[in-house]
């Protein structure tokens, strides 16, 4: 699996929810994951909290009892209503129409996601989450109906220490991805070390390449004076000149070390010179 793909699962696994649901009481409290809807109000950054109450019929696909759902003025109420048999919109809707505050829709099968419940916003102004189904059972079992006991909450509390920790995966993950690659580098070049014979070549088997005294040509004007093409010094009668196999001639001084220490080919046409040992 390659560096990009790994993040991109480690991100998708640990991306934030977008709010929270929280039912809380004196002896207990829950906190349970939920997708808000994507049409409707958004919960803001301070949430929302009231009583919460199962719609009848549990599916809201026919309008919802009020079952004292608004008793008086500054009373809240939420609603939970059962997924299946009609669309999520027209759920919303029908809770709205009852007084409710904000509508609660759990899954009615076991599954590993939540969905992002889609409508039409266009005269809905409650706001509506989507929690599964093992959420949606444990708040109908605690649930009393009383006053801010459930309470809809934004992540963004929860956002800053998941960056965190994203940060710190990604981080590892660079640093893991590097050293693998350092890792490996190192041991190729340790093999390619191994495997293959020194860079250069003994002295005695460059010595037995032929060598002889330069003799320069008859002084004219018109010749150019020949030089070694690794000191790019001119040749003067008397140096001592190597003659390699390619038939390329360097000083000897200049040849020998370059042999011996550096490589075991010709500096000029690269012809390897080992097949002479």
């Amino acid at each position: 699996m390659s560096p990009c793909v790994l993040l991109f699962f480690l991100v998708a696994a640990l991306r934030p929810c977008a709010a929270l649901v929280r039912l809380r009481s004196n002896s207990f409290s829950f906190t349970f994951l939920d997708a808000p809807a994507r049409f409707g109000p958004r919960v803001g950054g301070d949430g929302i909290c009231a009583s919460l109450r199962t719609a009848e019929p549990a599916d809201a696909c026919e309008p919802i009892k009020d079952r004292g759902g608004r008793r008086g003025a500054g009373r809240k109420a939420f609603v939970m209503i059962a997924r299946g048999n009609c669309s999520f919109e027209g759920k919303v809707r029908a809770a709205q129409k009852a007084g409710f505050d904000a509508a609660v829709v759990y899954d009615d099968e076991e599954k590993a996601s939540l969905y992002s419940m889609v409508g039409d916003s266009e005269g809905i102004h409650i706001p509506a989450i989507f929690i599964s189904k093992m959420a949606g059972e444990t708040l109908k079992k605690f649930a009393r109906g009383e006053d801010d006991e459930c309470c809809i909450n934004s992540s963004m509390d929860e956002t800053a220490g998941t960056v965190l920790v994203m940060s710190f995966v990604s981080l590892v993950v660079i640093i893991s991805v590097l050293a693998s690659f350092l890792f490996a580098r190192n041991c190729r070049l340790l093999r390619h070390g191994v495997d293959n014979h020194p860079p250069y070549l003994k002295k005695h088997v460059v010595e037995k390449l032929q060598c002889s005294a330069y003799s320069g040509p008859c002084s004219s004007e018109d010749i150019f004076p020949e030089a070694c093409a690794i000191c790019l010094e001119d040749y003067n009668n008397g140096d001592m000149i190597r003659h390699l196999p390619c038939k390329h001639e360097f000083h000897k001084i200049c040849i020998d070390s370059w042999l011996t220490k550096w490589g075991t080919f010709c500096p000029i046409c690269k012809l390897e010179v080992r097949s002479s040992e």
